[in-house]
């Protein structure tokens, strides 16, 4: 049997091949699975895919169509994937539950910092020769308030990196943390959260209900100087309101690491093509703003325990096993 998996990084790949080796072929391709891609699955039991994959309705009728039956996602975040379709079809899902959160929570740790110490900015005049600190003033953290918005794995890894620093921390989850409560957290409503607080990060999925959780009104209530960073999911912040208040002269940093419209950019090279998204397009352009390509997971820890994880989920659909990864089960 041979695996095919749609989206894999150069980086990535030396590890889904070590991975497999012994236990599957495995066939990786650098393109992602969409409309497009998806027929040269046929003939594939098993597909893996990545993060930004298209597993909407039209995709998984393909993929059914074509003899798949288990499509194995490396990630954790599943607001791509048709389940209802999938479960019509027959078809498998899983997912990675969980991988190193120090990864993502140390990633956005790095976007605070560089918005607020204004690293990008340095760093491109220092390659001119232009050693002048004009415009390079930044904050000491120490002392400030962290709000952290979701104090799940991930949340609590930043907060504890936070509370290093000798930030004061404030919560909002729909469950109370112990872990961030033993570190000095205090969990308050998310407007009194984005009030207060002078470095606000989200660590919550993307569902229906938090959709734009960072929406105009959200903004406003955020102080003016304050460092907003998301290295969640895109589709939590509205990007239009947030250039709106940009431009209105607002927040000391946006840090971002994911775009709700991401989605075929974010992992390409698009250098030599015109960027038709506007919104994206004058997002960059702001001295304070900082925009990475959905890379908070990508260290080697992180990928490697995605990978294994996606090795064990094939493994368990083989053998009809069930796991807590499993987002829909084998008919």
């Amino acid at each position: 049997m041979e695996i095919l998996a749609f989206g894999v990084q150069a980086d990535e790949q030396p590890l889904i091949e070590r991975a497999f080796a012994g236990r599957a072929e495995v066939r990786c391709l650098d393109v992602f699975l969409n409309a497009d891609t998806a027929p040269v699955a046929a003939g594939h039991e098993i597909v893996s895919t990545s993060v930004n994959a298209d597993l909407g309705a039209g995709v998984l009728e393909i993929l059914g169509a074509g003899g798949t039956r288990m499509v194995a996602q490396r990630s954790t975040g599943f607001n791509n994937v048709d389940l209802e379709t999938a479960e019509r079809l027959g078809l498998t899902v899983a997912r990675v539950s969980s991988y190193s959160p120090y990864s993502v929570a140390e990633f956005a740790w790095a976007l605070a910092m560089a918005v607020n110490r204004r690293i990008v900015r340095a760093s491109n005049r220092t390659r001119d020769f232009d050693f002048r600190l004009d415009g390079l003033m930044g904050r000491d953290l120490h002392g400030r308030t962290a709000g952290v918005l979701g104090t799940g794995r991930i949340g609590e890894a930043f907060a504890r990196i936070a509370h290093g620093f000798g930030m004061r921390l404030l919560g909002w989850d729909v469950t109370e943390n112990p872990a961030c409560l033993d570190l000095g957290m205090r969990y308050v409503a998310k407007e009194e959260l984005l009030a207060d607080s002078d470095l606000i990060t989200l660590h919550v999925p993307l569902m229906p209900e938090t959709r734009h959780l960072i929406d105009a009104r959200a903004l406003k209530a955020m102080r003016d100087d304050a460092i907003l960073v998301n290295s969640s999911r895109g589709g939590l912040v509205d990007t239009a309101a947030l250039v709106g208040e940009l431009r209105a002269g607002r927040f000391t940093g946006v840090g971002l690491d994911v775009y709700e419209a991401e989605a075929g950019l974010f992992f390409l090279d698009k250098s030599l093509t015109a960027v038709e998204d506007d919104t994206l397009a004058r997002l960059v352009t702001f001295p304070n703003v900082l925009v990475t390509s959905h890379q908070a997971y990508y260290t080697v820890d992180a990928v490697g325990q995605i990978v294994d994880a996606t090795v064990k989920n094939v493994q368990d659909y083989r053998a009809g096993r069930r796991s807590e990864n499993v987002l829909v089960p084998r008919s």
